[in-house]
This record gives C-alpha cells, sequence and structure tokens, in this order.
C-alpha cells in the first residue's frame, strides 16, 4: 500500500512522528501513510493505512530499489532518521513535526523533511497525494511562488521545498539528491486559520530546536532508571500522544488496526480513557514529571464537569462525548479488515473500575506532594460516592464487554477507589457520616470479592462471579494492599493467569479467547505482559519480573513502538499503533523494578 503498492507495510514498520496535537505514521519507504487534522480525532489528510490508495499518501524516498541500513529516532529526541543503502550510495531521510510552535508567527501543524546524502548524487521520489476526510476528496490547487498551496474549505495546506520542487498532487516527482544539497520539504497545516508558509531552512533550524528541548525535557528523567533508554523512549511517545491544549493523552493515534486481521475487531482509539490516561500519570509522576500529570488532573475536571459525579469511559480530547460508531463506507481496511470505523460505542458504557484509576491517580499525585484544589477534591468526593453507591451493580468491565456483568477487577477497583479516598480524607476536609459510608462500602467490596470472586479450588480470583474464567487485568492484586503482597490468593492469582492465560513465553491473553463474543480471534494483550512484570517485582519475585520485562523488549518495533496486541505465532503487531496503555504499562513496569523489595 505505501509508496503506491497494494500490499501494506507491516504494522511494526511504521514509526511517529508527533507534535502533541496530531501524528503521523511513516512507513519504511518513506511514505506518511497516517495523519489526521488538525488534531487526533479529526479528518485524514493522508488515510492510506485504512483507507487505500484512493485515501492519500505523503512519501519522501528512493525512486528505486533500496534497502533499510539504518532507521532511528535521534537519541532522545522525536526526529527520525531513516538511511537507504541505494546501490553504491546512501540516502537518509530525517524527519519530524516542530512541537513548540507557541509565541511564533508558526502553523500550529508543521511537519520538516530533509533528504541528502554523503556519498554519490542519488535519484529520489515525491509523492504528494493529500485526499482529505471520509470521501478522499483531492484539493483545489494553487500555484503560488512560496509553495504549493491545497485547500478544502476551511483546511489548507502548503507543500515548500528548497531548492524547488515542481510537484503536482497525486503524480509521482522525481527529484535528484546530491552531496552537501539536502532537499528540504515543508508541509504546513491551516484549519480555519491564515495558512503559514514558512522557509524550508527556518522550519529545519526549528526541527533542531524542538530536539534540543527534547533532550532537556529527557534528561530529567532519573538516570538511575533501569531499562532507562527504553522508558525514556516510551515516556516520549506518552508525551508525543498527549493532546497539549487540554493535557489529554489518547489512547492511540488510529483507528481500526486491526486485532484480528481481516476480521471486524476494528476501533477508533483516536479518544481519551480516563482509565488509560491515569496510569499514564501514575508514570509520569514517578519519574518526577509532575507537570504532564497536573495537566491531565486539570483535563478531567474540565471534561467530567457535565456528567459528574459520573465518570464517562471515554471522552473526546477536549472532553466532550465521543461521537457515535458508525462504519465507513468503501474504505477496504487494513489487511481487508473492515468495517472501519470512527466514534466508539464504549461512550456510554458503565465501567467502574475507572473511577478507581482516576481517584488512584489523585492520590498519588498528593503523595508526590502536589496539591489538590478544592474543585479537585469534590470532584473526587462525588467520583467515591458514585463507587458507594453503585458498586453492587454489574457492568461492563476493563475490557467493554458488552453485557454487562458482575466482574471480580472491577469490584476490587471499587475497593481502590474508596480506600485512596480515603487516605486522600487524612489530609482533606470529610463529614464523618461521609467517611463512614465509603468505610462501609469499602468493606462490604473486600468481603463481597473474597466470598464470590475466589475459587479455592483454582486457588485464584475468578474473572466474574461464579466464573471459571481467568482475567489478567487481576495482575493489579498486589497494587491495592487489599490483601498482602504474600497472602496466597494474591500469590494463586498471578500463578494462575500466568499458567492458563499464556500465549507463549511472557505474553498473556487478558481473557480466554473466543469468550468475549466477537466473531475472530486476538493476539496476546501486551500490556498484560507488563503488568506481569509488575506484580512479580511487587511480590518480591525481581528476578523473575527482570526476565521478563527483557524478554518483552524483544516484541518492540524497532523504533521501540508497541502496539496493543500481538500475534503469538508471528509476531506480528495488531491493533491501534502506537498504544498508550501499553507504553505506560511499560514504565510502570521498569519503576515497580527499581522499586521491588529483596526477593522472598
Amino acid at each position: 500500500m505505501s509508496g503506491g503498492h497494494d500490499t501494506p507495510a507491516a504494522i511494526s514498520d511504521y514509526g511517529l512522528l508527533g507534535d502533541t496535537r496530531t501524528a503521523a505514521l511513516v512507513a519504511g519507504d518513506g511514505g506518511i501513510d497516517w495523519l489526521c487534522v488538525p488534531r487526533f480525532d479529526g479528518e485524514s489528510l493522508f488515510g492510506r493505512l485504512v483507507g487505500g490508495l484512493e485515501a492519500g499518501t505523503f512519501r519522501v524516498g528512493p525512486a528505486g530499489p533500496a534497502t533499510i541500513v539504518h532507521r532511528r529516532y535521534r537519541q532522545h529526541t522525536a526526529t527520525l532518521e531513516t538511511t537507504w543503502a541505494v546501490g553504491d550510495s546512501r540516502l537518509t531521510l530525517t524527519e519530524g513535526m516542530v512541537a513548540e510552535v507557541s509565541g511564533r508567527l508558526l502553523p500550529t501543524t508543521l511537519i520538516v523533511r530533509r533528504l541528502s546524502t554523503d556519498d554519490a548524487a542519488v535519484d529520489a521520489v515525491v509523492e504528494f497525494d493529500p485526499r482529505f476526510g471520509v470521501r478522499h476528496r483531492r484539493p483545489r490547487i494553487q500555484h503560488r511562488r512560496e509553495a504549493l498551496v491545497c485547500e478544502w474549505g476551511s483546511l489548507a495546506v502548503s507543500l515548500g521545498s528548497a531548492p524547488t520542487v515542481s510537484v503536482e498532487p497525486g503524480r509521482p516527482t522525481r527529484i535528484r539528491v546530491s552531496p552537501g544539497r539536502p532537499v528540504i520539504l515543508v508541509l504546513a497545516v491551516a484549519h480555519r486559520e491564515p495558512l503559514i508558509h514558512v522557509d524550508p531552512a527556518a522550519a529545519w533550524d526549528l526541527l533542531t530546536e524542538d530536539e534540543d528541548r527534547w533532550r532537556a525535557w529527557t534528561a530529567e528523567i532519573d538516570r538511575a532508571l533501569p531499562f532507562r533508554e527504553h522508558v525514556v523512549r516510551s515516556l516520549l511517545t506518552l508525551r508525543l500522544l498527549t493532546y497539549s491544549p487540554s493535557g489529554a493523552p489518547v489512547a492511540a493515534p488510529t483507528t481500526s488496526l486491526p486485532e484480528d486481521p481481516g476480521g471486524i475487531r476494528n476501533w477508533d482509539y483516536r479518544y481519551v480513557w480516563p482509565r488509560d490516561a491515569s496510569i499514564g500519570v501514575s508514570a509520569f509522576l514517578s519519574v518526577g514529571k509532575p507537570d504532564e500529570a497536573h495537566g491531565f488532573l486539570a483535563w478531567l475536571l474540565h471534561a467530567s464537569r457535565l456528567e459528574r459525579p459520573r465518570l464517562p469511559a471515554v471522552l473526546t480530547l477536549h472532553g466532550r462525548h465521543v461521537p457515535a460508531e458508525r462504519d465507513l463506507s468503501g474504505w477496504p481496511g487494513y489487511l481487508g479488515s473492515v468495517p472501519v470505523r470512527i466514534g466508539n460505542g464504549a461512550a456510554g458504557q458503565h465501567q467502574l473500575d475507572g473511577y478507581g484509576w482516576v481517584i488512584d491517580a489523585t492520590w498519588a499525585f498528593a503523595q508526590a506532594g502536589q496539591r489538590l484544589s478544592s474543585e479537585t477534591w469534590r470532584a473526587v468526593r462525588g467520583f467515591a460516592d458514585v463507587v458507594a453507591r453503585c458498586w453492587r451493580e454489574p457492568d461492563a468491565g476493563i475490557w467493554e464487554v458488552r453485557e454487562p456483568a458482575q466482574h471480580v477487577h472491577s469490584k476490587l477497583m471499587g475497593w481502590l477507589a474508596l480506600d485512596r479516598a480515603l487516605c486522600i480524607a487524612d489530609t482533606h476536609a470529610l463529614p464523618g457520616r461521609q467517611r463512614r459510608r465509603w468505610q462501609k462500602a469499602r468493606d462490604a467490596i473486600a468481603n463481597e470479592v473474597r466470598a464470590s470472586g475466589f475459587d479455592p479450588t483454582a486457588g485464584s480470583y475468578m474473572r466474574r462471579y461464579g466464573s471459571e474464567d481467568l482475567d489478567a487485568a487481576l495482575l493489579v492484586l498486589p497494587l491495592l494492599n487489599m490483601d498482602s503482597v504474600e497472602s496466597p490468593l494474591v500469590r494463586g492469582t498471578i500463578d494462575a493467569i500466568r499458567d492458563q492465560l499464556s500465549a507463549g513465553g511472557p505474553l498473556l491473553y487478558r481473557y480466554p479467547p473466543g469468550s468475549d463474543g466477537f466473531p475472530g480471534t486476538e493476539g496476546a494483550f501486551l500490556p498484560c505482559s507488563f503488568w506481569l512484570v509488575q506484580a512479580l517485582a511487587r511480590t518480591g519475585r525481581r528476578t523473575e519480573a527482570v526476565e521478563l520485562f527483557e524478554t518483552m523488549l524483544d516484541y518492540a518495533s524497532p523504533l521501540g513502538l508497541y502496539p496493543e496486541e500481538l500475534d503469538p505465532a508471528t509476531g506480528a503487531h495488531l491493533g491501534n499503533y502506537p498504544q498508550t496503555l501499553t507504553h505506560a504499562a511499560l514504565v510502570q513496569a521498569a519503576l515497580a523494578i527499581r522499586d521491588a523489595p529483596t526477593e522472598l
């Protein structure tokens, strides 16, 4: 598919370019096959990844046969560098998006791509084929002195170059790249605002300035962290996937990359799950990045205000209702995986566990010495009241099943919500009656879960009351302190999950395959493996945790990016990519190894 071919690149072949407002996925042949504007959840400008040949691409790379000899992010930056062998020469594409645009007359989205060679001259190609929206609309074109301009009503983009490259949208343009004469291409995007042209040389300087800012940002991360380089790359990825105008992290920048290639398990992840975001908050706090945590909590206060004290399961970047889920007609999908969807049906679900994640993140924020505003405390009190009142009701659970049930993990997270709210109340005003109501509900949850959610024969907590299935989300048990980490209830659950939900090696299924009511199968769920690392470390099994973590590093893409799922048989990446939850879980696993007690 990329580069005009019908066969798509592997998901793991794509690199991430980002500016904390939107993101592009670029294949190993230099094709940007996914970019939504003006935000992560906007309409696609280049959509070939799931929209097929008619959905547009922006490829910059070798004109003929070539082999990648080197591909990497520049250390501790978001700048991607790809080098191809072309005959006896080398061609290098260095590219990125400018994140810092405030205080200057710059477009909100600015992509800089630079081709260079240090050897003999090399033939390259520029394929610029923007197609906007669900109907892949072609632009109205103007050739101006500064750049090629493409327009679709309120959206306009410009493509400038130095030296000047004459480009016609939809037609590949062959160029010659000579030693000492790099070719710089600059794509600027304007949505309901003036289109600003940026000189290519100035744009390159802006990108290198951004690199300095990213290096300064990463330099503040604890240098004693185990697996620090992998943690830094995950934190950079999490930051790139955080929408800076609001502080909200998207679950992933893509929609409908399949969990089951050729099947229907294709979902839109370009929204914000408070659960996933809360895990990221804890990760940022633990590495000394309180500003990112504060940004999310501020967003959550704004986003939840209309439905408070109810906590929505998923929200848009601006805290609004997620659009109703619908299928896109005529979109062929990745590897024929249809339907391609926008919107998400989970928006209306009751998910009890979300309250636990959010209140636990708020407590961690306070534990880190950060001040909770009175409005934040009011919101937490409202959330805890909902849990105390509604915890007995069935819910959709963390895995968002369509038929509500009595999920054990949800009950445990309800217990966590009340326990952490009571911890915060130790230093914040709380009426005695409300405190007693929370304590009573918390203790009732613990008693009921032990009575109805634990199977003595299996020696493990189960997925639902009365079921025989396991749930890998229960690996959260050692983090709660509802039961001692030395308790046989905790250790038995960890061992049972590791044994019965194994997908081979370090990989785990989140629940028994085929038990969710959807046709087809799914892969191993990567966050669960990092949760297992965390659980082992928290229960004193540090050596096992380290070995498992090291093995999991082999499942990253060559650029250190992770999807949501992985095919256990082939190692192929599955699902939307890169995935916020997986990268946040990796960071927390490394932190658990750092803080692990002595082997018991």
